[in-house]
C-alpha cells in the first residue's frame, strides 16, 4: 500500500509539473480546489507580441529540422528571459512569441515596466543570435507592446489553453505587425503608463501609425 502511495504521488507531481507548463499556477490551484476556472476581466494588463521578419525566407532555406532547431534555440532562450521578469507566456504560434504582465497575478504598473525590460532583454539577445545552420546571416524580430483591459479564461478540456480576450490582444498584435526590425513598437498607452512610474526609458516618438 505504502509503495502505491508513493507512486501515486509522484504521478500527482509529475501531472501537476505539466500542468504547471501549460498554465498559471492560480489557474490550476483553482482547477485542483474546484474543477473549474471562471473567466475574469482586468481593467489593465500589458501585452508583448513579436516575430521573426523574413521568417518565411528563411524557412525556405532550410530544412524542418533546421526551422525546428531555430525556434528552440529562440525560445528556449527567451523563455530563459522570462524567468527574470514578473511576465507570463501565453503562447507560441510558428515564429510568434505572445507574453503578457498584470495577470493572472495584478502587479499595479509593474506590467508595463517588466515587458518593456523583457522586450530590451529579449532584443538584446536578438543582437548576437546566430543560426547554427546559416551562420552570419542575422535574424531580426520586431516586438510591439500595448496596455489595456482585456478578458482571461481557460478555453479546452483535452488540451486546456489560458487565453486572453478583447482589443488589447488586437492592437498589440499590430503593434507588432506595423513595427520596425529589431525595434519595440510601444503604444501610447503603455508609455503613459511607463511614465507614471519610477523607471526612466528613451523613446522616440514615430508619430501617427495606421494599424492595419
Amino acid at each position: 500500500v505504502e509503495e502505491r502511495t508513493e507512486l501515486y504521488k509522484a504521478e500527482r507531481d509529475r501531472a501537476d509539473r505539466l500542468n504547471f507548463m501549460l498554465l498559471p499556477r492560480p489557474v490550476v490551484k483553482s482547477l485542483k480546489e474546484t474543477g473549474l476556472v471562471e473567466p475574469e476581466l482586468f481593467e489593465e494588463v500589458t501585452i508583448y507580441f513579436s516575430d521573426i521578419v523574413g521568417f518565411t525566407t528563411l524557412c525556405k532555406y532550410s530544412t524542418p529540422m533546421e526551422v525546428v532547431d531555430m525556434l528552440n534555440d529562440i525560445y528556449k532562450n527567451f523563455d530563459h528571459i522570462l524567468d527574470h521578469h514578473d511576465v507570463y507566456k501565453v503562447e507560441t504560434i510558428g515564429d510568434a512569441y505572445m507574453v503578457v504582465s498584470g495577470l493572472p497575478n495584478r502587479n499595479g504598473n509593474r506590467h508595463a515596466v517588466d515587458i518593456s525590460m523583457m522586450a530590451l532583454d529579449i532584443l538584446s539577445f536578438m543582437g548576437s543570435f546566430e543560426l547554427r545552420h546559416l551562420p552570419g546571416l542575422p535574424v531580426w524580430i520586431r516586438i510591439g507592446i500595448h496596455s489595456g483591459p482585456c478578458a482571461a479564461g481557460v478555453v479546452g478540456i483535452k488540451m486546456p489553453r489560458y487565453c486572453l480576450f478583447g482589443d488589447t490582444v488586437n492592437t498589440a498584435s499590430r503593434m507588432e505587425s506595423t513595427g520596425l526590425p529589431l525595434r519595440i513598437h510601444v503604444s501610447g498607452s503603455t508609455i503613459n503608463i511607463l511614465k507614471r512610474t519610477d523607471c526612466q526609458f528613451h523613446y522616440e516618438v514615430r508619430g501617427e501609425t495606421y494599424l492595419k
